[in-house]
């Protein structure tokens, strides 16, 4: 008797197949890996991850969503923990040295490197938005910590916001390039000499 389950192995397990579509996206990003490629990486038939993750975009969406609050989540939780600006982002760019370079998973960030050679606009542009997002975060932070005193009121906020993106984004690519985490840390050590002396106590100008 046929049921909804049909094609699908009994020994198939979501969450698991879920973490390995991750990881291949991740090393081979988006457009290069193909419904076969993940088939073979997930253990499964075409049937089964159509009936389980529908097609290859939207198993690429959950992916995304899978990563942000994984492997992806250090950034906002070092902004939101970190009682300044100035410290959010250096526990940020200390963690991305670790993190894009831990050997148990590919270098390097999925949401940058997913992007690679991508020639699907809807994915392309996902992909897009979600690093503006981010870098709209920063400058959200940013704006804060100069509204509170902390930093210049001339401190160009946009500008700093951007920068700061600029390094994570380049952090992401030496990773996979081969740097190792001191690398990657002295990197980002030397990155947060460009961050603007806190206002002095007491200044009117």
């Amino acid at each position: 008797m046929a049921t909804k389950q049909r094609g699908r192995p009994r020994s198939f397990d979501r969450e698991t197949a879920l973490e390995k579509a991750l990881r291949t996206f991740w090393e081979q990003g988006y457009e290069t890996t193909s419904v076969s490629d993940l088939t073979r990486e997930l253990g499964i038939g075409a049937p089964s991850l159509y009936a389980a993750f529908g097609d290859k975009r939207t198993l690429f969406a959950e992916v995304l969503q899978r990563y942000a609050v994984s492997y992806g989540a250090f950034g906002a939780r070092a902004m939101d923990e970190e009682p300044t600006a100035r410290a959010g982002v250096e526990r940020m760019l200390r963690e991305a040295a670790a993190e894009y370079t831990d050997p148990s998973h590919p270098h390097g960030c999925l949401v940058i490197h997913a992007a690679v050679n991508c020639a699907t606009p809807e994915v392309e542009q996902t992909l897009r938005d979600q690093r503006n997002a981010n870098i709209a975060s920063f400058e959200d932070r940013i704006k804060a910590a100069v509204a509170s005193g902390e930093l210049p009121r001339d401190t160009d906020a946009a500008a700093l916001a951007r920068y700061v993106g600029a390094v994570l984004q380049g952090l992401s690519q030496q990773s996979r390039d081969g740097a190792t985490r001191e690398e990657l840390e002295a990197v980002a050590e030397m990155s947060m000499r460009a961050w603007p002396a806190s206002e002095p106590v007491g200044s009117t100008h």
